[in-house]
């Protein structure tokens, strides 16, 4: 098992390697054939170039901004909302928890249209709230965050009711505290699935002012050629915070995507 693991992982890897090892290349030594793994003259410079090639900064903040953003107004609209569908008894509760999540299997090309033009009468596009809007609520994140909240048990909530704590009491001082590794889970999805995000940027976003890292490696693809080297670099430079929030977080993703389907 570990043998095969192993492989698994390295096959994986491999795309990365050929990225790292292609950013340290001349542009025209990128797609030789039989594949040069190690660079003959390693190309440091091209990792100083970048940032005078685009405006690199400007992307990463942009893309840092949108992602801290959304991250934080998902973790808190996903956990408020899994609460509610988790530990509070009401009415059509189990019947709207069901059709919420069944928007999940809709396909966003099936809106996409009607929703910018929702934004665009409300003089949103061209503007960081457009994305901010969209993505501020998910029903992934609720339904992941209520499944661990079941694993929660009632008695809990119940104790607390009666020595008179208020629901938003129970929700920030009990359920809050018992679920950070389902929070850091969601947390850690969707800042990745945010920072890699291409077609809502390239939609609502037009000034390049605006754009994010992923709009800004698209720039060196020109007409008719593309900086193929320079576009490896910056995306080596891309992955290097989402890879230190998944180490930073390791532990409590790994924690709360193995206890988030014990109990349903």
């Amino acid at each position: 098992m570990y043998v095969l693991i192993t492989v698994i992982a390295l096959g994986v890897l491999v795309p990365f390697v050929w990225m790292v090892s292609s950013s340290l290349k001349n542009n025209n030594e990128v797609f030789t054939v039989p594949t040069q793994w190690i660079p003959r003259d390693f190309q440091w410079h091209n990792y100083v170039d970048i940032w005078s090639r685009i405006p690199m900064t400007t992307y990463l903040r942009n893309s840092l901004f949108l992602s801290l953003v959304i991250t934080f107004l998902q973790v808190l609209t996903g956990s408020f909302a899994a609460y509610g569908f988790s530990k509070v008894r009401w009415r059509g509760r189990d019947a709207l928890f069901v059709a919420y999540i069944a928007t999940i299997a809709v396909p966003w090309q099936a809106y996409m249209v009607p929703q910018y033009v929702m934004l665009q009468k409300a003089g949103l596009v061209n503007t960081f709230w457009s994305l901010i809007l969209l993505q501020a609520f998910g029903a992934f994140g609720v339904f992941l965050l209520r499944q661990y909240y079941l694993t929660i048990p009632d008695e809990l909530c119940e104790a607390a009711r009666i020595d008179g704590l208020s629901e938003y009491g129970i929700y920030r001082r009990i359920i809050l505290p018992l679920s950070k590794p389902a929070l850091a889970s969601l947390a850690l999805l969707t800042f990745v699935a945010t920072w890699n995000d291409y077609m809502g940027p390239f939609i609502y976003l037009t000034s390049n002012e605006l754009w994010t890292v992923q709009l800004g490696l698209k720039s060196f693809v020109g007409l008719f050629d593309g900086d193929y080297a320079m576009i490896m670099t910056g995306s080596v430079i891309s992955v290097v915070p989402i890879l230190v929030i998944f180490l930073l977080g390791q532990k409590y993703f790994i924690q709360g995507i193995a206890t988030s389907g014990l109990k349903g």
